[in-house]
């Protein structure tokens, strides 16, 4: 016969409560130690990484902008009338002297007007002739006039002086001796007025030629002008050179009408090129004018020194005119695109390392700096001082020796430590 024992039963009802008690603290123990676990490190092959290694020493600071060679002296040839292209004598990329005839244009009205114009010059030349002939036959004229009262004049003091004497004798009365003297008075203020008209025709004469002088000036200068705007229908290069292009934005062609000013080719001179180097507004604030430079044609590099800076930004660029030195490589001719390097200043005993993605100057950035003992690396951060093209200092965050990825490490932003191998 079994003997009843309740107190196994509640002695093993108890045993069973605390064990499900310390499995249930254990297991809540387990879940926060394991929420407190940092999650493990990713693993990044080194050989898909670019590293750089952190220097002391002297830094240069460069900037870096794309461009193209183009020619110091570029010539315009324009026209300066409306005409007809009759003839194109020579090609782009000819070399051409200064005299050297491009194109051939008529315009048959100023031709008329230029042939028009030469006989109307000839008239005004033959009608100064006359006008001298009939101011001398005035002059002449009027100095007869003058001497047959100078004659007369003579004859009537003479004939004065012996009535007076005649009168003083008491031959002659006295009513005629005061004729005689007022004749002979009044033949000498005919006289003096006579003189005085000579004087005024001649300024007379002086002043009409004048007035004929200056329409002939006028007439050869509007004369000189159609014949040179004439002559410029035969279009001339200018200088010496190379004929880059015939027109404008188009190419001109045989028969097409070109109105004034209107440009019909562009000459230049391929010995003397310069860079004009297109700098990123951030980057141009230091760029100066003497400041080196290096012109990378692809074909050669060409030292160079910044002769302007444009005061205005285009498109978020800004244009440097570098001035080339020394002889040009072969290849290099107007339009060729090039790259610009132009060396800043030179930063002595710094720290420096090669410029990671997305480093700009004066920010703070995190980098992995390698540790090559335990094959990891581990995020920091640094700050970043002056930058260069391929360069840049380091203000704080990193020492000489340190060796950093400087690789696009986007992906791996929540990580703060990578595993290597």
């Amino acid at each position: 016969m079994d003997i009843a024992r309740p107190e196994l039963k509640e002695r093993k009802r108890r045993r069973q409560l605390l064990m499900g008690a310390c499995g249930l603290v254990a297991l809540a123990a387990i879940t926060l130690g394991l929420a407190r676990l940092e999650p493990a490190a990713p693993m990044v092959e080194r050989e898909t990484l670019w590293t750089g290694t952190v220097e002391r020493g002297e830094m240069v600071r460069q900037v870096r902008g794309n461009g193209s060679l183009v020619p110091e002296r570029i010539v315009l040839v324009q026209a300066e009338t409306e005409g007809r292209v009759d003839q194109i004598v020579v090609l782009p990329g000819a070399a051409v002297t200064a005299d050297t005839v491009i194109l051939e244009l008529s315009n048959v009205e100023l031709e008329q007007l230029v042939f028009d114009l030469e006989w109307q010059m000839k008239a005004s030349l033959a009608g100064m002739k006359q006008l001298e002939v009939q101011l001398e036959s005035e002059r002449l004229t009027q100095e007869s006039s003058i001497a047959s009262i100078q004659a007369r004049y003579t004859q009537a003091q003479l004939e004065a002086e012996a009535d007076i004497e005649l009168a003083e004798s008491g031959l002659v009365p006295r009513l005629t001796m005061k004729r005689s003297m007022a004749s002979a008075e009044e033949l000498g203020r005919q006289l003096e007025i006579e003189r005085k008209r000579l004087l005024i025709s001649k300024d007379s004469a002086d002043a009409q030629l004048e007035v004929k002088k200056a329409d002939m000036a006028k007439l050869e200068a509007s004369l000189s002008l159609k014949r040179r705007q004439l002559n410029s229908l035969h279009v001339r290069a200018g200088i010496d050179g190379v004929l880059q292009q015939i027109g404008d934005t188009v190419s001109l062609q045989v028969g097409q009408r070109i109105g004034p000013s209107s440009t019909l080719a562009k000459i230049v001179q391929p010995e003397k090129l310069k860079a004009e180097i297109k700098i990123a507004e951030t980057q141009a604030r230091d760029v100066q004018i003497g400041q080196r430079a290096e012109i990378d044609t692809r074909n050669g590099v060409i030292a160079g020194v910044v002769s302007r800076v444009d005061p205005s930004v285009v498109g978020g660029t800004v244009t440097v005119d570098v001035r080339l030195e020394g002889q040009l490589p072969r290849g290099a001719r107007p339009d060729l695109s090039v790259d610009g390097m132009i060396e800043l200043e030179r930063l002595d005993d710094v720290l420096f390392v090669r410029r990671p993605v997305n480093g700009q100057a004066n920010s703070t950035i995190g980098l992995f700096r390698i540790n090559q003992d335990q094959g990891e690396a581990v995020r920091l951060q640094v700050e970043l001082g002056r930058a260069s093209v391929s360069t840049i200092e380091i203000s704080q965050g990193l020492d000489l020796g340190d060796e950093v990825i400087l690789s696009d490490m986007s992906q791996w932003d929540e990580y703060q430590r990578l595993r290597l191998r």
